[in-house]
């Protein structure tokens, strides 16, 4: 009997293992904030660059924000999701524009580090994102 305990015991562990792995969340992303300061002419809005790492795997959920976002993909492969269109690829040297409010994400579905840099202007003292439920 004890020789059947053993094994049954390594399946289980190793099951619940696998569970605990596969609810693991996705890597976060690692940002460097190069500046944020008042528009020029405009002390309700500010002007922002940073620029954004994603291991692979790393996602954020769709979202939207009180301004004008514009993304240069400097390194692998970013997938861009507008809402209720098909995503796209965005590879190094490509870019793109979200307009105030567009509902939107992020994803690094490849196996390589994706980086890119990201230029906004918001409006001062909102949040930056909302996230939007799917």
């Amino acid at each position: 009997m004890n020789r059947l305990v053993i094994p049954a015991m390594l399946v289980a562990a190793s099951m619940a293992a696998t569970a605990v792995w596969a609810q693991t969340a996705a890597p976060p992303f690692q940002n460097k904030r190069y500046f944020t300061m008042p528009l020029e002419k405009d002390p309700t809005r500010e002007v922002g660059l940073q620029s954004v790492t994603m291991p692979p795997g790393a996602g954020n959920q769709f979202h939207r924000h009180p301004g004008d976002q514009w993304t240069a993909v400097q390194e692998g492969e970013v997938t861009f999701t507008v809402k209720g269109k098909p995503p796209q690829v965005l590879k190094a040297g490509d870019y793109n524009y979200v307009p105030r409010g567009t509902v939107h994400r992020q994803q690094n579905l490849s196996g390589k580090q994706a980086r890119y840099i990201e230029m906004r202007i918001f409006d001062k003292d909102k949040p930056a994102s909302e996230e939007v439920k799917e």
